[in-house]
């Protein structure tokens, strides 16, 4: 196959792929406490080709003797902004927002019972009996410090959310019920994995990574729990800004097309050369 073809066909996947990036953020706007995502791009093998024997007579060249010959570019990272997205007041009990970049809910998932990890903070009660247990919007449990799901017993009158993340459950009766939510502060953000409804997952292998548990992210307990910082009442909105996602649609965009047109430019030249007698 002709060197520009497969440059270009090798990119053309590549950009599809940042363009599916942008689409999520924009679909995902309006979402509470999501993180967009970036794609950045890096060099395929470059092929050199040494064309100049006699690289006395090159004395004094500035640029690299030879051609390099590139195979197109692939996306190197797709990177989870964590800059942290404005809040929007609900003044519901149940709403609570992270004021502070990287710090996320443990969220308990049925399927394998593992932990996931969110800043979604839109919270609902699920009755059960005499009991209440504190869900998602998707019905996933939310875990208190020690990873145990959050049950509140009895009729609830009011439901109190400190700044540090202590949820203080008073029922009709005047009783009091008292749980401390789960919640880890992240050092490297770039070993979550989006999973849908607004979740994270952690790596599985640690070691085939080269990292610890702890590099990655830290549980916040005991006293520690003074780094956590929250707000009742009020959802965190996505930090996508919709100006520049348009802008950068707009670019790979172009992009796309550049790289179209020189699959069929390269198809018109081949279409040349077997045209000659």
């Amino acid at each position: 196959m002709n060197r520009t073809m497969i440059a270009a066909s090798n990119t053309l996947g590549q950009l599809q792929k940042q363009i599916d990036v942008i689409s999520n953020n924009m679909a995902n706007v309006e979402t509470a406490g999501f993180k967009r995502g970036e794609a950045s791009f890096t060099d395929l093998l470059v092929q050199q080709l040494n064309n100049q024997p006699n690289q006395v007579a090159e004395v004094g060249r500035l640029t690299p003797l030879g051609i390099r010959q590139g195979n197109g570019a692939k996306i190197g990272q797709i990177q989870n902004v964590q800059s942290q997205g404005s809040l929007k007041t609900t003044n519901r009990d149940l709403d609570v927002a992270f004021t502070k970049e990287n710090l996320y809910f443990m969220i308990g998932v049925e399927e394998g019972n593992v932990i996931r990890l969110s800043r979604d903070g839109a919270f609902y009660l699920s009755p059960n009996g005499n009991e209440n247990m504190l869900v998602t919007a998707d019905g996933h449990n939310v875990l208190d410090e020690n990873g145990n799901d959050i049950v509140i017993e009895g009729d609830i009158k009011e439901i109190r959310i400190s700044d540090e993340g202590v949820v203080k459950a008073i029922t009709t009766d005047g009783g009091e019920q008292t749980f401390n939510l789960g919640v880890v502060s992240v050092q490297k953000p770039q070993f979550l994995e989006k999973l849908g409804d607004n979740l994270y997952g952690l790596p599985d292998n640690y070691d085939g990574l080269g990292v610890t548990a702890d590099d990655v992210l830290t549980e916040l307990t005991g006293a520690s729990r003074t780094d956590i910082s929250m707000k009742q009442g009020a959802l965190e909105s996505s930090n996508v800004d919709l100006s520049k996602e348009m802008t950068d649609l707009i670019t790979a965009q172009r992009m796309y097309q550049f790289q179209s047109r020189s699959i069929t430019m390269a198809d018109q030249m081949l279409g040349l050369v077997n045209s000659i007698r």
